[in-house]
This record gives structure tokens, C-alpha cells and sequence, in this order.
């Protein structure tokens, strides 16, 4: 029977390890951008809509606040009076007024007037700002959906890796595929050897890291990826596979993680 254990990386390619008693949490506010982005999905459209809802209201709240100050929302029936926004007589059409000044809609029943510097410096201060949450905030939406997470859906593995004879070499081989006609440009490969160790000097190494040959040397781990391709790791005496034995490496806790790179041809 197959032996259940836990996976260092999932074979979707999610990783299995988890963060814990991070003291410096100040650090994920000072890259807040690729924090947003790293956020799930229901959070990050939480802090997209609440972006753009406070700042309509933070503004809105501002234009009534210069209306009551300046008295305009004492003579709103007064023809001979000029507001700082003609047709503006409370909170809700501020509110208004400031989603068309920042989503640049376009002043139709509610437009300011010349006779107000205090608004007119108030809206170049929310057309500035505004451009900035749009560029940052459509920015990380963007670079959340063009991440590689679905593309790799249409990169297919060979369910299992065979020790066999090539070319009266010992090989370590897999296939990897892509579904789609679209081709990864400059697609590269690599392959990690994940195990715990002992040092000779008794120090223990959890989940060492130890790189497998598929290529690097030859210039075979730059694939041509438009067919399905054999990688191979030559059992040779480089490997960590060298001094392993059948039934060791049945025996044996350790995991292979494959690492395939590129760029998609269309983006």
C-alpha cells in the first residue's frame, strides 16, 4: 500500500508551508502592494470596493461640508446666489457630485462654479488622488488575475517519475505537456530534491534543498515546450541518487519538486 505523508508542495503547486510567530508584521505594510495581492480573493475585493467607496465619501463629505460652510444650503432657491456647486442641496448629491468628479463621469445637473478657489483646489486634489487609487488598485487586480495559478491548470505532469535504463545510463525521468496552443517562450526547468539530513558533524538539516541535474549543463533544461517532452536526471556520480539503493528509495522520505518557468507568448 502506498504510504500517505504530508507534501512539501502540492501537486497543483500550492505550498504546504505555513508562517508562524512572525513578530515583524510591520514588513508586509511597508510592500502593502504585493500584500493586496497576495491577499484571497473575497479580501481583496472587500479592500477594492471599500478603496473607492471611502474616498467617494470622504470627498463627498468634504464638498458638503464647504456647501454648509459658505451657506450655499441656505439659498438653494435663491437664483442671485452662486454656490460652489450649482444644483447641490445635501449630503446625497455631494456624494454624487464627488463619484463624477473621481470616476470623470462628466458634470451634468451638478458642476462648480468659478467662484469657489476652495473647490476648485479641492478638485484638483481629488482627480490627483483619485487617478492614484485607480492606478494602484486596477493594478493589483490585474496583477492577481494574470497570475500563473490557472495557466498552470493546462501544464500537465506524468503521474508518476520511472528509474529506467537510457542509452545504458541510469535515468530518473517524468513528461511534462502543454495543453494549450499558446506557447511558454523561454521556458526553463529545474528540479529540487527535498529531504532531511544529518551532517557529518551531527547538525540535522531539515527539508534540505539539493538540486537534480536535468540539463543545465547540456542546455537541455531550455525547453522548445510544443510537445510533450521526457526530462531526465542522469543517476550518475553527482546525483544523491548514486548510493541509493531499490529498496532504500522505496524506504526513503523524500520529495522531488519540478520547477517550470517561463513567459506566456500572448502577455
Amino acid at each position: 500500500a502506498a504510504r500517505k505523508r504530508q507534501r512539501y508542495v502540492e501537486k497543483d503547486g500550492k505550498c504546504n508551508v505555513q508562517h508562524g510567530n512572525v513578530r515583524e508584521t510591520y514588513r508586509y505594510l511597508t510592500d502593502i502592494f504585493t500584500t493586496l495581492v497576495d491577499l484571497k480573493w473575497r479580501f481583496s475585493l472587500l479592500i477594492f470596493i471599500l478603496a473607492y467607496a471611502l474616498t467617494w465619501l470622504f470627498f463627498g463629505l468634504i464638498w458638503w461640508v464647504i456647501a454648509y460652510s459658505r451657506g450655499d444650503l441656505e439659498h438653494l432657491g435663491d437664483h442671485s446666489w452662486t454656490p460652489c456647486v450649482n444644483n447641490l442641496n445635501g449630503f446625497v448629491s455631494a456624494f454624487l457630485f464627488s463619484i463624477e468628479t473621481e470616476t470623470t463621469i462628466g458634470y451634468g445637473h451638478r458642476v462648480i462654479t468659478d467662484t469657489c478657489p476652495e473647490g476648485i483646489v479641492l478638485l484638483l486634489l481629488q482627480a490627483i488622488l483619485g487617478s492614484m487609487v485607480n492606478a494602484f488598485m486596477v493594478g493589483c487586480m490585474f496583477v492577481k488575475i494574470s497570475q500563473p495559478n490557472k495557466r498552470a491548470e493546462t501544464l500537465v505532469f506524468s503521474s508518476h517519475a520511472v528509474v529506467s535504463l537510457r542509452d545504458d545510463r541510469l535515468c530518473l525521468m517524468f513528461r511534462v505537456g502543454d495543453l494549450r496552443d499558446s506557447h511558454i517562450v523561454e521556458a526553463s526547468i529545474r528540479a529540487k530534491l527535498i529531504q532531511s539530513k544529518q551532517t557529518q558533524e551531527g547538525e540535522f538539516i531539515p527539508l534540505d534543498q539539493t538540486d537534480l541535474s536535468v540539463g543545465f549543463e547540456t542546455g537541455d533544461d531550455r525547453l522548445f515546450l510544443v510537445s510533450p517532452l521526457i526530462i531526465s536526471h542522469e543517476i550518475d556520480e553527482r546525483s544523491p541518487f548514486w548510493d541509493v539503493s531499490r529498496g532504500q528509495l522505496e524506504r526513503d522520505d523524500f520529495e522531488i519538486v519540478v520547477i517550470l518557468e517561463g513567459m506566456v507568448e500572448a502577455t
